[in-house]
């Protein structure tokens, strides 16, 4: 993380820190020094992210559903809401869980920091700007979303979260902030959780066809996960409300994309094409500018070598 937007957390709450994003998050804060308490009720997030850091100093898992009342003991100093199902398999499948996460999570989250007067953080997304009319979206973009479409329970538990976020900061003081995250990729990512990029990996690896969705040409910007979280840190260190942009804004098309992974795999994979799935966007891309100028951000992992990184660790994990 930079320097110049750092803060030595005492004790920090990761909601949905057994998750994709959130295990390199709850990793992240220990290797700083703070205290972390992982809160997952494990609907969507895996033992094994957080495997490694049940014997660390400092960790400590609470299994809770934040969608109802939870403890995670001596107040923090930092609550990070990461806990919502992310891909659209999981949010597919859990309709009803998601809009609870998204409202009622983000309000039992929001009263412990504002209880202990912590920092909080809402990991927002780039699903609240919808099928965008905006190129690149920036945080002034407020969105062209379908409220009753497949993909609304998340979106809208997003958006909802959002609005509930900047509530609480201006009704009761709550020092809130709210990160937007764009399609992030890495180790830990399940393999069929639906999302492109593990999608292509396994079925590469397991030289099946990778199965592109319409024709290809939509575009997706992906932010390798370390870049993420130190993007997430920066803004929960430098106080800022937001929302903020974090994610990478070099475009890429989920066919260039394909063809990429059986390069680096070395497969012999073919490319089928599948129909695309309803109201999926046809372009999405950040305006980091403002991450760029207030918290000194950007992403430094190219694409290939995040990828090389990724495949690795499926190699290593081809069960997952």
């Amino acid at each position: 993380m930079n320097a110049a937007f750092s803060r030595d957390w005492e004790h920090a709450v990761v909601t949905g820190g057994a998750g994709f994003v959130g295990s390199h998050l709850c990793t992240a804060l220990l290797d700083g020094g703070a205290a972390v308490t992982c809160v997952d009720d494990f609907s969507t997030g895996r033992p094994e992210n957080i495997s490694a850091l049940l014997d660390r100093p400092g960790f400590t898992l609470v299994q809770a559903n934040v969608s109802e009342p939870f403890d995670v003991g001596r107040p923090p100093d930092l609550v990070l809401h990461f806990a919502s199902p992310a891909s659209p398999a999981d949010y597919l499948r859990l309709p009803l869980h998601t809009m609870e996460v998204g409202s009622l999570g983000t309000r039992n989250a929001l009263a412990l920091a504002h209880g202990a007067g912590a920092r909080f953080l809402l990991a927002s997304t780039s699903e609240v700007y919808g099928d965008p009319q905006q190129h690149p979206q920036n945080e002034r973009y407020w969105g062209n979303v379908n409220p009753v479409g497949p993909r609304s329970v998340y979106d809208e538990a997003k958006r909802f979260g959002e609005a509930l976020t900047t509530a609480e900061a201006d009704a009761q003081g709550t020092d809130t902030g709210i990160v937007r995250l764009f399609n992030t990729y890495g180790p830990r990512m399940r393999g069929y959780d639906g999302r492109a990029v593990p999608t292509f990996i396994r079925q590469a690896l397991a030289g099946e066809p990778l199965t592109v969705t319409g024709d290809g040409l939509q575009t997706r910007s992906l932010c390798y996960v370390d870049d993420t979280v130190r993007g997430i840190l920066a803004a929960a260190a430098h106080g800022m409300r937001g929302p903020v942009n974090i994610g990478n804004p070099t475009e890429i098309t989920m066919l260039e994309l394909a063809r990429l992974v059986i390069e680096l795999t070395g497969s012999s994979s073919e490319i089928c094409f599948i129909e695309r799935p309803t109201d999926d966007p046809a372009v999405r891309c950040p305006d980091i500018t403002l991450a760029r100028d207030k918290l000194e951000w950007e992403p430094r992992v190219p694409a290939e070598e995040g990828l090389r990184r990724t495949i690795a660790w499926y190699r290593a994990h081809m069960d997952s």
